[in-house]
């Protein structure tokens, strides 16, 4: 099978799950059962320091094992559509692009400040062994002892942490280690959503208008029944009224403004200053 695919771009807790889970619903259209599969993405790139890819690093052999693991989802449960979500491939549009040069990106943006406050619960979360045990199993074995070692001192750090925070969670730009040093959390948070946009938004510029579609989480959620619509013949298929009817019933609006209502306004000052451009330019400006 030559499965379609939709790859989802968008910085962490801007609803890149949400429009995943929905999108699979459809009739063959599937996904991974696990959140990502940043271990597939960075297979033959494991020991790079960050998840700002360039297309050079998209050699012959990482194509094919990547494109290799999108065809055989879609061989073995029948897909005409693969869905992917993993929200590191935002900081690296251009190496997704040059390994599935024949994709469909659907954009979607949220709040900055709405997804800061969420990024930072992130930070701190417990142990998830369930959700730890379905991300295992797309481990290619060579990497295995890599990223276990990796785990482990990230736990050991939370651990220890004063503030009981992971050493690392989501995206790794370049300069993070850098960063962590200088920033507090919220701050890192906010600038991580920044980078994610930045980068994703000026990477997008460069493919194809036919082959990008940009949606807000907000106009989303508050419009699912539209919105869906859209996403789905922008994928070129067909949604049955009843299905229609049925996915955009498990749309919820009770996260929008929650991370403006929860920050307080020391953080709030430590970081409008910081992402204030790009909030204008999304219309979060409010």
């Amino acid at each position: 099978m030559n499965p379609q695919k939709v790859v989802i771009i968008g910085a962490p807790r801007s609803g890149t799950n949400m429009l995943r889970d929905l999108l699979v619903t459809l009739p063959s259209v599937g996904t991974w059962p696990c959140d990502e599969i940043n271990y597939i993405w960075r297979h033959g790139n494991v020991y790079y320091p960050s998840d700002e890819f360039t297309r050079e690093m998209a050699t012959p052999k990482v194509k094919e094992y990547i494109r290799t693991q999108f065809d055989s989802l879609a061989n073995s449960h029948q897909l005409e559509v693969v869905v992917e979500k993993t929200c590191a491939n935002s900081l690296r549009v251009g190496f997704v692009d040059e390994v599935l040069p024949d994709a469909r990106y659907i954009f979607i943006v949220r709040d900055g400040v709405d997804v800061v406050a969420s990024a930072m619960l992130r930070w701190k979360a417990k142990l998830d062994i369930p959700y730890i045990l379905k991300k295992t199993r797309y481990v290619p074995v060579s990497d295995l002892a890599y990223y276990a070692s990796h785990y482990l001192a990230n736990r050991v750090y939370r651990l220890l942490s004063k503030d009981k925070r992971l050493a690392f969670w989501g995206p790794k730009m370049n300069d993070m280690e850098s960063l962590l040093s200088k920033y507090s959390l919220e701050q890192i948070c906010a600038l991580q959503w920044k980078t994610c946009v930045n980068k994703s938004e000026n990477d997008l510029g460069k493919i194809s208008s036919s082959r990008v579609l940009h949606v807000t989480y907000e106009n989303f959620i508050l419009n699912p029944k539209t919105e869906f619509v859209r996403i789905v013949e922008f994928m070129g298929r067909k949604i049955p009224e009843n299905i229609l009817d049925r996915v955009c019933g498990k749309v919820s609006v009770t996260s929008i403004g929650k991370g403006r209502a929860s920050l307080t306004p020391v953080e709030l000052n430590n970081i409008l200053p910081l992402i204030k451009e790009e909030l204008v330019c999304y219309g979060y400006d409010r």
